[in-house]
């Protein structure tokens, strides 16, 4: 059994999201039949699955030329704005470059969204890997450990002008002098401002994690993996949680969020037998060339930790090595696994399918509840009381 970590939020229930599916392909770089498309309607009707089966979060890719095997892809921006319109309760999370987007520009955006869906807008700060698509636009390519400092300060810019009025900032990047953006964010119980997630594996994105981000995401991890990015993260935050410019007022460390693909089926072998069918059919020039890519972006870390670094090819048919998590067998033996992820500190969990609409209803059908109940368990064990009043409710509306 997996001991309790000094982080981990008992009382507080897990939350889930879904990676948005606005490129083609799916999300996983195989021949293996994907029931999901990657355009507007069927991410529309999606997101309403998802809504009113218990998720919490939707996060939508970015991404400009074609890799990991696909050709075609939406903007995360846009697509992200589109959804919260369509949607009640559900908060979509874009995912943004530094080195693309202006911070200024950034927070804008995000306010005016945050205003059109009522508080539920979200932003996921992604350092970027991908070298052709900054080179090929144009853009400045800053080594590794170079682009986290760039990201640091376009987060702290990001808070400052969603939080401060004649906000002012000078920087290797971003100066801002004197700036007020109105209207401010929507007004919500318990949230600060728009949500920043930030995403990263390597020690310098667990760092700048712990220093200035609200969530910290990662690549699929195992259990004793993922405690090592956790560790990370908390050294970096607490007294190191400020920077050049000062204190980050009233900033607690950050939640963590884990990437895993979810295989359910009604045995393990099931199951099992899915997720080699995945990788016998991978479509091996695609996941070679995007290996290839990302192994090159992983090595170049100082100490060679980055994301993919250590990954396997059939890790990757995966793109963000969702299977290490091992979300894979009964709904009852993945609910167990994902409150194993909890002691460790986990707090939500960004999830994969093959079938994204009829699998994202199952998953809040079939092992959603048995989660809340192991949840509960958990809690009444250590003395505390799981509170279910933080917990989004599933609707009798779910139809895939």
């Amino acid at each position: 059994m997996t001991d309790i970590s000094s982080v981990a939020r008992l009382s507080e229930p897990l939350k889930f999201a879904y990676w948005v599916p606005n490129v083609s392909g799916g999300l996983v770089i195989s021949t293996i039949e994907q029931r999901t498309g990657w355009d507007f309607e069927y991410n529309k009707k999606l997101a309403r699955i998802a809504e009113n089966s218990g998720f919490e979060y939707a996060l939508t890719q970015t991404r400009y030329a074609a890799s990991y095997g696909a050709d075609k892809q939406h903007e995360a921006t846009s697509f992200s704005l589109a959804l919260l319109a369509a949607t009640e309760r559900l908060k979509v999370i874009a995912a943004v470059h530094p080195g693309m987007w202006h911070p200024g520009v950034l927070a804008k955006y995000l306010i005016t969204a945050d205003h059109i869906s009522n508080g539920r807008a979200a932003v996921n700060i992604v350092s970027g890997w991908l070298k052709a698509e900054f080179e090929n636009f144009g853009l400045e390519w800053l080594e590794h450990d170079e682009r986290y400092v760039r990201t640091e300060e376009f987060i702290r810019v990001l808070r400052g002008l969603l939080t401060e009025k004649n906000f002012s900032q000078a920087g290797k990047y971003y100066n801002i002098t004197d700036f007020t953006l109105q209207p401010a964010p929507v007004d919500v119980p318990g949230r600060a401002h728009p949500e920043i997630f930030f995403g990263g594996n390597s020690t310098a994105a667990q760092a700048t994690a712990g220093r200035v981000a609200d969530w910290y995401f990662s690549n699929g991890k195992d259990l004793e993996g993922f405690k090592d990015n956790i560790a990370g993260v908390v050294a970096a935050s607490g007294e190191t949680r400020r920077g050049t410019e000062g204190a980050l007022p009233a900033l607690s460390s950050p939640k963590f969020g884990l990437n895993g693909f979810v295989i359910a089926r009604d045995s393990e072998k099931e199951a099992r037998d899915t997720l080699r069918e995945i990788v016998e059919k991978a479509h091996k020039p695609a996941v070679a060339g995007f290996r290839a890519a990302v192994q090159e972006a992983g090595a170049s870390t100082k100490d060679g930790k980055g994301m993919w670094a250590d990954s396997s090819f059939e890790d990757l048919v995966q793109y963000n090595d969702g299977f290490k998590t091992q979300l894979i067998g009964t709904p009852e033996q993945i609910a167990e696994r994902i409150v194993e992820y909890k002691k460790i500190g986990v707090n939500l969990f960004l999830t994969g399918y093959l079938h994204f609409q009829e699998e994202v209803a199952a998953f809040g059908q079939d092992v959603l509840p048995i989660v809340r109940e192991l949840e509960a368990d958990l809690a009444r064990k250590n003395g505390i009381e799981l509170d279910l009043s933080q917990a989004p409710v599933a609707s009798a509306e779910v139809a895939a």
